[in-house]
């Protein structure tokens, strides 16, 4: 009987909205205020401005890899390298995948150093959170190892990106996810980092109307190729306003 109601409350949670309007269900979209970093990453302008190059590594789990797509090119990763290649003609792009599914902030912080002086990139993407919430890690852990990990990083001479958390079912299930997004904007803030606030961006597609089912697998938590490919545009949005305002 319990395995039961979990799955009618997996199949509720992907029901339509009833205020869902066609728009809603369909379109990228976020708000403009959500897609300020709050950094102008100096780094890479200077790599872009000296060598007409930017590397960027994206450095993270199943989301970077991109687990459960139905093309490596709808994956954030991709979709970034194609944005930026658009938007910067001229400059060399290089986005490398360094992810690993499932792994949790403190495996990356551990592998950061090989990461990057194999390819020395001049921004991270570092996608994490989730992992460590849904297995309920310390909080101080995670936020020492969070602040360990892009120290190590900006010492090595690149600027850092946070990814948080994604706003679906298994994760909105949780009774503290909200406390480690929490953590992540304060580390950021704290170390001069940005923040790309997808928790926030994913919360809204939900609140505006978008069912869970257009972004989100059946298993509650990965995204699928919509929510890959959109989560990658507004990144790119992101980055460019980063690399290109005042």
């Amino acid at each position: 009987m319990r395995i039961l109601f979990l799955w009618l409350g997996v199949v509720a949670a992907f029901l339509v909205p009833a205020s869902a309007s066609p728009q809603s269900m369909t379109a990228c979209r976020a708000k403009p205020e959500l897609l300020k970093i709050g950094s102008t990453l100096p780094v890479a302008r200077k790599a872009m401005a000296e060598r007409k190059h930017l590397r960027i590594i994206a450095l993270g789990s199943s989301t970077t890899v991109g687990y459960g797509v139905s093309s490596p090119a709808y994956a954030y990763p991709m979709q970034l390298r194609i944005g930026l290649e658009k938007a910067l003609p001229g400059i060399e792009i290089e986005v490398i995948n360094r992810g690993i599914g499932g792994q949790d902030v403190e495996e990356m912080a551990a592998r950061m150093r090989v990461e990057m002086m194999s390819h020395p990139p001049s921004l991270v993407i570092w996608q994490t959170g989730t992992n460590a919430a849904m297995r309920h890690m310390l909080l101080d852990l995670f936020e020492q190892r969070l602040r360990d990990g892009i120290k190590l990083g900006q010492s090595l001479g690149a600027d850092f990106v946070l990814m948080s958390l994604q706003y679906a079912p298994a994760v909105v299930a949780l009774s503290d996810e909200e406390v480690y997004e929490r953590i992540m904007a304060k580390v950021a803030t704290d170390v001069g980092a940005g923040l790309f606030r997808r928790y926030d961006i994913m919360r809204g597609w939900y609140d505006d109307g978008m069912p869970y089912a257009q972004f989100v697998q059946l298993d509650g938590l990965h995204l699928n190729d919509f929510g890959q490919k959109c989560i990658g545009k507004l990144l790119t949005q992101s980055i460019l306003g980063a690399l290109t305002g005042p």
